[in-house]
């Protein structure tokens, strides 16, 4: 079955890096758009970024713009997000979300366009 699983979250100070990944199985990882949103404590959960199936376009949120970038390596079936310069308002779980559908030319960023998710992993940013 399908299975999405991230990994890399944990602490770090204002203005640090971090790198998730998401190692995907149990589907063609190749011919999907792959996407990371995040979900804050009391908040609804939210589009980071997403990338096409074939890796050629991104699309961010405007909060993450020039901080963050996802990409993925469709040989090892892994899709990442590398933040930069973090803040603490980027505390939040991170999941990453495979699309419904294959080959979709354009990158996708509601939550309702993705069928499968990973448990998340846990990002906090300390001021």
């Amino acid at each position: 079955q399908v299975q999405l699983v991230e990994s890399g979250g944990g602490l770090v100070q204002t203005g640090g890096s971090l790198r998730v990944s998401c190692a995907a199985s149990g589907f063609t990882f190749s011919s999907y758009g792959m996407a990371w949103f995040r979900q804050a404590p009391g908040k609804e959960r939210e589009f980071v970024a997403a990338i096409t199936w074939s890796g050629e376009t991104t699309y961010y949120a405007d909060s993450v713009k020039g901080r963050f970038t996802i990409s993925r390596d469709n040989a090892k079936n892994t899709v990442h997000l590398q933040m930069n310069s973090l803040k603490p308002e980027d505390t939040a779980v991170y999941y990453c979300a495979a699309e419904r559908r294959r080959f979709t030319p354009v990158v996708l960023l509601t939550t309702r366009d993705y069928d499968y998710w990973g448990q998340g992993t846990q990002v906090t940013v300390s001021s």
